[in-house]
């Protein structure tokens, strides 16, 4: 196996999806966000006020830039990852990328009670989930080799889904 890249939105269930697919698939698995913390020491929404935004992507582009030259490993990004020209290059030239595709209302559901989501912390934060869903959702259909459609299924019917499809990858396939 190569590197196997999950994107998706805040809530999408990358690093649920990430780690069964690597205990099933014995390979590492890293979340990008949590890896960023083990560096740092600090959570991000402590990133996010000291460095702004900026100073996490680039801290981000960083950590992508190393992860995805490992093989054997399966890797959850950020959900703002895909936002990076240069990202989203070493995306598509490095691995097979899964675009974990959830709506809007299933995220808001999924992240409405989370105070580590430094971009939510906004008067209308579900409004805010579907302005950065407008914006990302066809960032990550340029990068995704699979685009699974989830949200209502459990995670190890996508994780199925997803194993279905590797073995017969050419190109970009979408799973309803």
């Amino acid at each position: 196996m190569t590197c196997l890249i999950l994107i998706g939105m805040m809530g999408a269930g990358k690093t649920t999806i990430g780690r069964e697919l690597a205990k099933r698939r014995g390979v590492r698995f890293v979340d990008c966000d949590h890896e960023i913390i083990a560096r740092t020491g600090v959570t991000i929404p402590t990133i996010f006020e000291i460095e702004g935004e900026a100073g996490f992507r680039r801290r981000e582009t960083q950590v992508i830039d190393e992860l995805t030259r490992e093989s054997d490993i399966i890797i959850a990004t950020g959900g703002g990852a895909v936002l990076d020209e240069k990202n989203r290059e070493m995306l598509m030239q490095r691995g097979i990328v899964v675009y974990l595709n959830v709506a809007p209302q299933i995220l808001w559901e999924r992240t409405r009670n989370d105070r580590n989501r430094p971009l939510l912390n906004v008067e209308n934060p579900r409004a805010r989930i579907e302005e950065l869903y407008a914006v990302r959702d066809p960032l990550y259909r340029q990068v995704a080799d699979i685009i699974v459609d989830g949200g209502r299924c459990n995670p190890n019917s996508m994780v199925r889904q997803i194993e279905k499809v590797l073995p017969t990858l050419r190109k970009t396939t979408c799973i309803h």
